[in-house]
């Protein structure tokens, strides 16, 4: 492993993810179950992800960028649409106990991965992984560097998201979520006119 290119990875990487759909959706699942259960599920699916990039995320590159953003612009509208349902739902059941608080450490875990690895196909963080393990020809570093970066991030989400659920309304963060996913999903369906057009 090559110290600088594992830190021109993290370097890349971790800007890229701050503002990015993964920290929203990792900070949701952190108000709805525990916090090392959300943390270790979103880990392992950064892990997947990172080494799917490294290995054949140069391929990737090579899909068109219609179909990347179509795919990720209905990912998105489906996701807005159930975190605005999911505001709905709890705060209907708000005076009972919440039972995703004690939901079993696999299935919360099972379940912030899965939610991760189908959020993070197409993100600029894969593309980015895939670029520089093309430049470096070093693929364990690149896939160090990437992987640390993307846990910092969930590792912010994770304590953003209980702090921010003990200080308001559950129901209002998922409809926050919700319009953010919503105008995530803008963004890809006119990045998808536009390649289309292209």
């Amino acid at each position: 492993m090559v110290l600088s290119v594992i830190l021109a990875a993290f370097v890349l990487v971790l800007p890229v993810e701050l503002p990015d759909k993964t920290l929203f959706a990792t900070l949701v699942l952190a108000t709805r179950f525990p916090a090392w259960a959300v943390f270790t599920g979103v880990g392992l699916a950064f892990a997947v992800q990172s080494a799917i990039s490294v290995t054949a995320g140069s391929l990737l590159s090579l899909l068109p960028d219609v179909v990347v953003s179509s795919i990720v612009a209905a990912l998105f509208l489906v996701g807005a649409a159930l975190l605005w349902h999911s505001a709905k739902d709890r705060v209907e059941e708000d005076d009972s106990a919440d039972s995703t608080q004690n939901a079993s450490f696999l299935r919360a875990a099972g379940i912030s991965f899965a939610v991760l690895v189908a959020a993070e196909w197409g993100d600029l963080s894969q593309l980015a992984t895939a670029g520089l393990a093309a430049r470096y020809d070093d693929p364990l570093s690149v896939f160090v560097g990437s992987w640390a970066a993307l846990l910092v991030v969930s590792g912010l989400a994770v304590v953003l998201g209980k702090k921010l659920a003990d200080r308001l309304p559950i129901p209002l963060i998922r409809r926050v979520a919700a319009g953010l996913f919503a105008v995530f999903a803008v963004v890809a369906a006119v990045e998808a006119v536009r390649a289309g057009l292209s």
